[in-house]
C-alpha cells in the first residue's frame, strides 16, 4: 500500500481524535517553533531597552512578508505535488518541486534587494520613530539580507510535508529553534553585538535548518528530486502553484499591513507603545500559530469526509476540533488575562509605561482570544469544503476587512485606547460573522444529509420492490 493510500485509509477509518492528532501535531510543532523564533528575539532584545525592543517590533511585519513568499510557492506547489504523487506522476512532481524552489529564491532575492534599497523609508512606514530607526536599520539589514535562507526553508517545509516527511520538517525547525535560543543571548550580551546579534543568531539558526534540508535532498532520502534541469516555465505548474499560493500571500500581506498600521498608530505615543504592540503580537502568535497548525491537520479530514458524503464523520471531526481548539484558546486566554504583568515584564527593562499599557492590551486581547479557535475552525472548514467565498471572507476579516478600518478610525476617536482595543473589536465582529455563517453551514449539512438519506431509502425501496416482484413471478 502506498503512503498516499495509507493516509486516505487513516482519514477514512481511524478514530477522529487519533487522525486529527496524527495529521496536526507535526505541523503544530513546526508552527510553534516559527512563533518561538520571534519570541526569543524579543525576549533577549527586551533587556537592551525599549527602543531596541521597538526595533524588533517594527521589523516583524517584514518577516511575515518573507514567510508569505515562501508559503506562496511552498504551499502552492505542495498541493499540486500531493496529487501528482498520488497519480504516480513523479516526473511532473519533480519538475514542480524544482520550479517552485528556484522561483521562490529568484523572487525572494529581488524582493530583498528592493527592501534593502529603500530600507529606511519602509521602516518609517512600518511605524519606526527617530529613536527606534537606528536599531531597526541595524537589525533589519542583517535579518532581511539573510532572509533568502528562510524563504528556502519555508518553501521546502511545505513541499516535503506534501510527500509525507512531516516529522523531518518538524525536526529541522526544532533544530533551528534550539540553535537560535542558544545563540541569541551569547551574541547579544557577551559578544556585545546588541540587536545585530539577535539578527545574526536568527540567520545562523535558519542556515542550520537549510543545511538539514540540503542533506535530505542530496542524500536522496525522499521521493522528490531537485535539480536545475527539472526547472521549467510550465504554465500548468505556475497556475497550480499560484491558485493556492496567491490567497496565502494576500493573507500574509494583510497581516503585515495590519501590524504596520498598528505600529504607525502607536508611534504617536512613543517608543514604549511601539515596543508594546510588538510584544503583544509575538505573545499572541504562540497561540495563533498552534491553532493554525492544528487546522492544517483538520482540513484534509473535513474535505475528504465531505467529499465522501460521510456527514456523521464530518460532524464528529467538527465537534472534536471545536472542543479542542476552544478549550486551548480559553486556557491561553486565562493565562493572558490573569498574568499580563509578569508576561509583559519579561520583555521590558523596567519600563513602567510599557508594562501598564501592555497589561491592559494583553487582557483585552486575551478575552477575545477565547473565540479565536471558533473563528479559525470555520474559516478552515469553509475552505476545506470548497466554499471559497465564505472561507476567504473569514480569513480576511480578522486582520483585514474589519481590522484595517478600525485601526485607522478608532485611535483618532479615543486616542491610545483605540490602539489597545482595535484588535479585540475586530475579533468581536469576526466572531459574530463566524457564528452567522456557521449556523447557515450546519443547516446546509443537515439538508444534504437528509437528501442523501432519502436517496438511499428510495434506492433500497426500489430494490425491495424488484426483489418482491421477482419472488411473485417465481
Amino acid at each position: 500500500m502506498s503512503q498516499n493510500d495509507e493516509k486516505i485509509k487513516m482519514i477514512r477509518e481511524e478514530s477522529i481524535p487519533k487522525v486529527l492528532l496524527k495529521l496536526g501535531m507535526p505541523i503544530i510543532v513546526g508552527m510553534m517553533v516559527s512563533a518561538l523564533y520571534n519570541l526569543v528575539d524579543a525576549f533577549f532584545v527586551g533587556g537592551l531597552g525599549t527602543s531596541q525592543m521597538g526595533a524588533v517590533s517594527v521589523v516583524f511585519p517584514l518577516s511575515q512578508i518573507i514567510i508569505g513568499l515562501g508559503m506562496t510557492f511552498g504551499s502552492g506547489a505542495a498541493s499540486y505535488i500531493s496529487r501528482l504523487l498520488g497519480e504516480g506522476n513523479d516526473k511532473q512532481a519533480n519538475r514542480t518541486a524544482s520550479t517552485a524552489i528556484l522561483s521562490s529564491l529568484f523572487i525572494g532575492a529581488i524582493s530583498i534587494v528592493f527592501t534593502l534599497c529603500y530600507l529606511d523609508k519602509i521602516l518609517i512606514i512600518l511605524g519606526s520613530t527617530e529613536t527606534i530607526l537606528p536599531y531597526a536599520r541595524a537589525y533589519a539589514f542583517i535579518y532581511i539580507g539573510g532572509s533568502i535562507i528562510n524563504i528556502f526553508n519555508v518553501t521546502m517545509n511545505n513541499m516535503l510535508t506534501s510527500e509525507g516527511a512531516a516529522k523531518l520538517t518538524m525536526i529541522s525547525m526544532l533544530l533551528g529553534g534550539v540553535i537560535n535560543a542558544i545563540l541569541d543571548p551569547i551574541f547579544i550580551y557577551p559578544l556585545g553585538w546588541g540587536v545585530q546579534g539577535a539578527a545574526i543568531a536568527t540567520v545562523v539558526a535558519q542556515f542550520s535548518t537549510a543545511l538539514f534540508y540540503i542533506w535530505y535532498i542530496f542524500g536522496k532520502k525522499g521521493y522528490l528530486k531537485f535539480s536545475i534541469k527539472y526547472f521549467t516555465f510550465d504554465k500548468t505548474i505556475y497556475c497550480q502553484i499560484f491558485k493556492i499560493g496567491i490567497p496565502l500571500l494576500i493573507f500574509q500581506l494583510l497581516t503585515s499591513f495590519s501590524i504596520g498600521l498598528t505600529n504607525t498608530a502607536a508611534r504617536d505615543y512613543g517608543d514604549s507603545v511601539v515596543a508594546t504592540t510588538g510584544v503583544i503580537t509575538r505573545v499572541l502568535a504562540i497561540g495563533t500559530f498552534i491553532v493554525f497548525g492544528y487546522m492544517k491537520g483538520f482540513q484534509p479530514v473535513a474535505g475528504y469526509n465531505y467529499g465522501a458524503k460521510n456527514y456523521d464523520r464530518l460532524n464528529n471531526a467538527i465537534r472534536v476540533s471545536l472542543i479542542w481548539s476552544t478549550g486551548f484558546c480559553v486556557f491561553i486566554a486565562l493565562i493572558l488575562v490573569v498574568f499580563p504583568v509578569p508576561i509583559i515584564s519579561m520583555f521590558s527593562k523596567n519600563d513602567t509605561t510599557m508594562i501598564d499599557i501592555g497589561s491592559r492590551a494583553l487582557r483585552a486581547n486575551g478575552i477575545m482570544f477565547a473565540f479565536f479557535g471558533f473563528q479559525m475552525l470555520y474559516g478552515s472548514l469553509f475552505l476545506a469544503l470548497g466554499k471559497a467565498k465564505e472561507g476567504a471572507l473569514l480569513s480576511m476579516s480578522r486582520q483585514g476587512i474589519f481590522f484595517i478600518p478600525i485601526i485607522l478610525v478608532l485611535p483618532r476617536v479615543i486616542g491610545l485606547d483605540g490602539v489597545i482595543y482595535a484588535q479585540p473589536v475586530a475579533d468581536f465582529i469576526t466572531t459574530v460573522l463566524t457564528g452567522l455563517l456557521a449556523v447557515r453551514l450546519h443547516k446546509e449539512l443537515r439538508n444534504a444529509k437528509s437528501v442523501d438519506n432519502k436517496k438511499w431509502e428510495h434506492s433500497n425501496g426500489i430494490n425491495k420492490k424488484e426483489l418482491n416482484g421477482a419472488h411473485v413471478s417465481n
